[in-house]
């Protein structure tokens, strides 16, 4: 059982994690005559630019993927052409990751490059019986675990929109329904052994 907070509802699936960390090299010169330098930051402009015009795999249960570009850095000063630029990207996977792979390479290639840093699948999970249910498009640590624990299921109180942000938090009602809800899955699990 995983407690992920999915607002007390058992969730169906669970997107995945593909990111890229993308980086541009360029050739540093006085700003006042930039045609003697290239530009890193304008390479890695035009590379994320193309990785957002991306077509973008769709599943029938997990939805969309999506795309985030979570950081930029480059450059040295404002009166420099920069010679690096890096971002940090992260596509939420809804299936194979090749398709993508292969869209962020041809996207880069001439202007930066890509290193993939982390892959976690996207999954599907256990239904049960009389319990309100839920799709979720974050990723959580239940491919880790390769089965070893069994069939998985996902619910847990508390809302995945203030997650990782100054307002997380739970309600005690939310967790007092919580432990009501796992008893039940309990229940339900040791009734069909």
């Amino acid at each position: 059982m995983n407690g992920e907070p999915t607002g007390n509802k058992l969730a169906l699936g669970s997107k995945g994690a593909l990111r890229f960390e993308i980086t541009a090299a360029g050739k540093m010169a006085h700003s006042a005559y930039p045609e003697l330098g290239e530009s890193a930051i304008e390479k890695l402009l035009d590379a994320l630019s193309a990785i957002r015009s991306i077509r973008l795999p769709s599943d029938p249960l997990l939805g969309a993927s999506t795309l985030n570009i979570g950081t930029i850095s480059g450059g040295r000063a404002p009166n420099v052409v920069a010679d690096q630029a890096s971002a940090e990207i992260m596509f939420r996977v809804v299936g194979s990751p090749e398709p993508l792979r292969e869209a962020v390479a041809q996207a880069v290639e001439g202007r930066a490059s890509a290193r993939e840093v982390l892959y976690i699948p996207p999954v599907r999970l256990g239904h049960l019986p009389g319990f309100d249910t839920t799709v979720v498009a974050f990723t959580s640590d239940i491919p880790a675990f390769g089965g070893a624990w069994g069939k998985p299921f996902m619910l847990g109180p508390g809302s995945i929109h203030v997650a990782h942000t100054e307002q997380e938090h739970i309600l005690k009602t939310e967790l007092a329904a919580a432990v009501g809800l796992y008893q039940k899955i309990v229940r339900q699990l040791l009734a069909a052994c």
